[in-house]
């Protein structure tokens, strides 16, 4: 088996003034690369700190984290940031797009931030887009978009550095039924290029798209 993402007893403390909140309670979960995983669970079960941590956007407050062969968290945040930059994409609930900034400078973000081919970057940025359906809007801004296609958008950004792990938080959460349908057609064919993508959700309709299934439960992880 080749294992691109491997967390070892995940643990997740938050300490409030009158109270200490165990989130994550010693969570181990292996993911193969090119399987598409969905972590299903309800609003504050603590899909979304999972995901942060495993995406190394968040430290655990125990536990271990590899990632290609990577201990990520022995690496200081500016390494975990070039780390993310070039081998992990994001989709969040919110696209986050920046609203001054056109379709196609959105995507072309992580290219620039990463000092990467801005030319070879376009040609995959117009590449992307065209899959995607949204080609003709890459010279519009965010405000001239629907809901549906400002996602799209944060897809392709997510895509443009061709990253090895693919992690969406609730992507379609804001989305009316049919965006929502065309979202996951996307990303059933991304699923079909052999992807690694963690996803996590509240909606068991979702759940069935992916190859493994986990329910997240008073901060533990259950196979489904």
């Amino acid at each position: 088996m080749n294992e691109i993402l491997i967390a070892e007893n995940i643990e997740k403390t938050y300490y409030l003034k009158n109270e200490t909140i165990n989130v994550l309670q010693g969570i181990d979960l292996k993911v193969e690369q090119g399987k598409f995983i969905v972590i299903f669970g309800p609003s504050g079960s603590g899909k979304s700190t999972l995901l942060n941590i495993l995406g190394s956007l968040d430290r655990p407050t125990r536990g271990r984290v590899f990632f290609n062969n990577i201990d990520l968290f022995t690496n200081d945040d500016e390494t975990l940031s070039k780390i993310r930059n070039k081998y992990i994409g994001f989709v969040f609930q919110f696209h986050h797009l920046l609203p001054e900034f056109t379709v196609l400078e959105n995507v072309l973000l992580p290219a620039y931030i990463g000092d990467g081919d801005i030319k070879l970057a376009k040609e995959r940025a117009f590449k992307i887009l065209d899959e995607l359906g949204i080609y003709d809007k890459k010279s519009r801004l965010p405000d001239e978009l629907s809901g549906g296609e400002r996602q799209r958008v944060a897809i392709a950004r997510a895509l443009i550095n061709d990253p090895l792990l693919l992690l969406a938080d609730e992507p379609t959460g804001n989305l009316d039924y049919e965006n929502t349908n065309k979202l996951m057609e996307m990303f059933l064919h991304l699923k079909s290029e052999e992807r690694t993508i963690i996803l996590v959700t509240h909606s068991l309709e979702i759940v069935r798209l992916g190859d493994i299934a986990y329910n997240l439960k008073e901060g533990r992880l259950y196979a489904m």
